[in-house]
């Protein structure tokens, strides 16, 4: 029988209610049931493993401060991802001193015909490790929307309202990203 979705969201229900009480065994287990992810997901934004630690450290922190303000019926592990990638994009805002789209980017926005990025990415056959070395390789503010967007899942609104920019913004990005992808796979073909 398949479990409803609030019989899902609430797996860690009672270790959340004793983490409430201020039972540090039970924050020591929900740390270890999701350290390692989240600190992959700050990994691929901040992409220095040092500042990933740092990341999801201080992420943790804020999620165990606010944990009065997570709500039950609400997915625990999308909560805690959402601090985890503000906590990212705030390192990487603090280290770069600069917005992470620039200006030019912005304001230029693309409507290409995705019919026709169809057609192009069906030309090309690549791995896995080929892609993941193309991301890592894009400039900022298009490995960001690309890793935000398909790989952590998030739509362009949250996107945008992660990054301060539009939603169209955020599709013009992830549309550029993969075309420049596109470009850098088949010339290495």
């Amino acid at each position: 029988m398949m479990e409803s979705n609030d019989q899902q969201y609430n797996l860690h229900q009672h270790l959340i209610d004793r983490c409430r009480r201020g039972d540090t065994k039970a924050l020591e287990e929900i740390y270890k049931l999701y350290s390692k992810a989240m600190y992959n997901i700050s990994l691929r934004i901040v992409r220095e493993p040092a500042d990933a630690e740092d990341a999801m450290q201080d992420a943790f922190i804020k999620a165990f401060q606010k944990l009065e303000t997570f709500i039950d019926n609400s997915s625990f592990s999308a909560w805690l991802k959402r601090i985890v990638i503000n906590t990212s994009l705030d390192i990487l805002r603090k280290k770069s001193r600069v917005p992470l789209l620039s200006e030019e980017v912005l304001t230029n926005q693309v409507a290409d015909d995705p019919r026709q990025e169809a057609e192009n990415w069906a030309e090309v056959e690549v791995t896995y490790g080929r892609i993941k070395e193309a991301i890592e390789n894009l400039p900022e503010g298009y490995r960001l929307v690309v890793n935000l967007y398909l790989i952590e899942g998030l739509d362009h609104g949250e996107i945008g309202e992660l990054l301060g920019i539009s939603d169209s913004t955020s599709r013009s990005q992830l549309t550029r990203a993969k075309k420049r992808l596109q470009e850098v796979l088949q010339k290495r073909q």
